[in-house]
């Protein structure tokens, strides 16, 4: 695809190579707004629980940004919810955890909470086992449709080429 601009994309050489890219991105995309949709769930019917912080820290994942390295914040804290006891490492309502370009980002996610702490924890209702203790949504998703659809463009430009 090449416009006026100057940029060109060509994608992959096959026409097997273009329907799996469009696959793929379609795949991205539909994960990343089903996990929206969790997401927006989860914050609109949420039930505050009393918890305990039983550890925090920092993951490091080498690759993905322009550092090389990418932290995220890490939980583990047990709550009870209609009797049961259970345990969650979720911070934020969303399964694709948002990452930081830097240690002292990620680390600042997790201010005020110190393990052993007795802090508060949102449950929602329809799936008890993924508390979490950040109540505000992450952008983390989107980006994941984002990434997603740049895939689907890309797969479905090349589709049309090779057919």
């Amino acid at each position: 695809m090449a416009d006026d601009s100057g940029f060109s994309f060509n994608g992959p050489d096959t026409f097997r190579g273009a329907v799996i890219m469009l696959l793929i991105g379609l795949l991205a995309t539909g994960y990343g707004a089903y996990d929206y949709v969790q997401q927006s769930e989860a914050l609109t019917n949420a039930e505050e629980v009393t918890a305990e912080l039983t550890t925090k820290g920092i993951d490091t994942d080498t690759g993905g940004s322009s550092s090389g390295v990418d932290y995220r914040p890490t939980v583990r804290f047990t709550y009870e919810y209609d009797g049961t006891s259970y345990t969650s490492t979720n911070v934020f309502p969303t399964t694709i955890s948002p990452t930081y370009d830097t240690e002292s980002e990620a680390r600042s996610v997790l201010d005020g909470y110190e393990t052993g702490d007795t802090v508060t924890a949102y449950v929602p209702p329809s799936d008890p086992d993924n508390a979490y203790l950040k109540h505000q949504s992450s952008n983390a998703p989107l980006l994941v449709v984002g990434i997603g659809l740049f895939f689907v463009i890309g797969g479905g430009v090349s589709t049309l080429k090779r057919y």
